[in-house]
């Protein structure tokens, strides 16, 4: 049955690949994005579809996301300030569009006489804090704390057992490991998924929060210095110079390809089973950040090798990983791009971008704020 879509920021890297696989499957989507600069230079991409219905404005004006409601059947969640560095010296304006602007959106549907059937919200792994672990010596299974600043300044980047002081290894981490966000991106990203379950518990609407993991691909911003590090690398590596690795590039992450990521919001739509329900998307395979850095340099035919700079930045964890077993039973979602074949295609895409590198700017500012050393 052909319904009337309503996602905010779809104008963005995420939205725009939902918004193209939404037209295919037969529905009508409206898109809500305020274009920002940082992400979109002022103006509408390209790559978006001419068949969207472009409204441009703030999910933080209750008027404008009224009218952005009208006649929606079914809403993605998808807008949102990202980056975990910037966040911790942007606080206002990440907790005003990621916290409020979720408000405005809830408190529009709640005023409608008729609500949208079904919310899917994008929600994240960043609010899980530190994944889940296993003690290597004895065998004890740990969810630690945030690493202390003065561990970072000596650069002892591992997790360690309270109880015989032997290295934590990750293990994949599920949807019941208790949040300790330590980031204010993380925090945000946490409100905004227990504001939309709470709507959804409280009026009976279904809601469904995704908790994506590091998500790459075709149409990220290529010149926000505070977006994927895929995209980051990426930036570097077309400008010829080599990509910036945090602590020791081992710490290790879930990279998930944006086409998995539209397919799981796709399944969640459709499957009454991801109702009330908080599920981890992600590839379930880790790979590490220096990891990821070879595979893009080899993938443009750069001899370029990363600098491993040894430094920290602050709200930065050490390992998380997905593990898949509740998307796999609720949503009946199976990764299906593979680091290399996802990463190739990203290459193939790259070569014909532009993209002005700001890594340098971005390590200036959060220097001035002390939040890297």
């Amino acid at each position: 049955m052909r319904k009337q879509i309503l996602i905010t920021g779809g104008a963005g890297f995420v939205g725009s690949h939902l918004a193209d696989q939404l037209l295919h499957a037969g529905h009508a989507v409206r898109v809500l994005d305020n274009l920002t600069p940082q992400v979109h230079g002022g103006h509408a991409p390209d790559y978006l579809s001419r068949d969207v219905e472009l409204m441009i404005g703030d999910v933080c004006d209750l008027m404008t996301v009224r009218r952005a409601l009208n006649r929606v059947d079914v809403v993605f969640h998808l807008a949102a300030a990202v980056g975990v560095g910037q966040s911790m010296y942007e606080i206002s304006r990440y907790m005003s569009t990621n916290t409020q602007g979720t408000a405005e959106l809830l408190q529009a549907m709640l005023d409608m006489k008729q609500a949208p059937e079904k919310l899917i919200v994008a929600s994240s792994m960043s609010i899980y804090g530190e994944g889940c672990y296993v003690c290597s010596q004895c065998a004890r299974h740990a969810a630690p704390s945030t690493r202390a600043l003065q561990q970072l300044k000596t650069g002892q980047w591992e997790l360690r057992c309270k109880f015989c002081g032997g290295i934590l290894r990750p293990t994949p981490t599920d949807e019941e490991k208790p949040s300790e966000t330590t980031s204010v991106y993380a925090l945000s990203k946490r409100d905004q998924e227990q504001l939309c379950l709470i709507y959804g518990r409280t009026y009976g609407i279904p809601v469904t929060a995704l908790r994506f993991f590091n998500i790459y691909g075709t149409r990220q911003a290529l010149s926000n210095p505070y977006t994927g590090v895929a995209a980051i690398f990426a930036s570097r590596l077309i400008n010829n110079q080599p990509p910036l690795v945090f602590e020791d590039g081992r710490q290790m992450r879930d990279f998930v390809s944006v086409y998995d990521i539209v397919r799981a919001n796709m399944l969640a739509m459709e499957r009454r089973q991801s109702d009330g329900e908080v599920i981890n998307v992600g590839s379930g395979k880790p790979i590490s950040i220096l990891r990821v850095a070879e595979i893009l340099a080899r993938s443009l035919g750069k001899s370029i090798e990363p600098v491993v700079t040894r430094k920290y930045r602050a709200g930065d964890i050490r390992h998380c990983y997905a593990d898949l077993t509740k998307a796999r039973a609720l949503l009946g979602y199976e990764p299906q791009v593979t680091h290399d074949e996802g990463f190739s295609e990203l290459a193939e895409w790259l070569v014909g971008q532009e993209a002005e590198d700001k890594a340098e700017t971005m390590l200036s500012e959060l220097s001035a704020y002390g939040l890297t050393a």
